[in-house]
């Protein structure tokens, strides 16, 4: 079983290889550049264990996260998951948003949303984060539609659990998957 630092050590020794690994020649050759560049060994077995290439229910041994671990330049994986505790690159952080929140709206209130290319939706705020469409333009929602969200963030898509719609719940949607929402604004009836 991997934990969230052994799956970022892998993420990253695919950035810096340039290649993902997800043949068997991929890590073959992956193994053999290893051992020939950085003198690091690393079988093409067990890299195809560790990347789940094959079915494998044990946990990885310390010299291989070590030897992965050197290949980014560290000194051994301890260092590494040392290394991703203290980065700024995967600190949580409070961020400026365009963002309009639920709990901010009384009933009644009219927002609009959109996204690219050229969607845009006008809803009503009826109360505990449920909204209603009024207007939908070149979207896969529906006027009339009902969903429930917390807020609506500028740059970023909104993932919604389900849409209401005729009395049924949809699959789950996003909308504004590349590039987020382009448009957040509380507009007059």
């Amino acid at each position: 079983m991997n934990t969230p630092e052994i799956e970022e050590l892998k993420r990253l020794v695919e950035e810096r290889y340039g290649k993902k690994l997800s043949t068997t020649t991929d890590f073959d050759e992956f193994s053999l550049m290893l051992q020939r560049k950085h003198e690091i060994s690393v079988s093409s077995s067990t890299l195809k264990r560790l990347y789940g290439y094959v079915g494998d229910s044990h946990n990885p041994r310390v010299q291989t996260l070590d030897a992965l671990a050197t290949y980014l330049e560290f000194k051994d994986y301890a260092g590494f998951v040392d290394w991703l505790k203290t980065s700024t690159r995967y600190n949580s952080s409070f961020f400026d948003a365009g963002q309009l929140v639920s709990s901010d709206l009384e009933p009644g209130e009219c927002v609009e949303i959109g996204w690219s290319p050229n969607r845009v939706l006008r809803l009503e705020y009826l109360g505990d984060s449920t909204y209603r469409v009024l207007e939908a333009r070149n979207s896969k929602i529906q006027s009339g539609d009902m969903f429930v969200t917390g807020c609506f963030i500028k740059k970023s898509p909104l993932f919604l659990p389900y849409i209401e719609r005729n009395g049924e719940r949809t699959a789950s949607f996003v909308a504004g998957r590349n590039g987020g929402l382009s448009i957040v604004k509380k507009i007059n009836a």
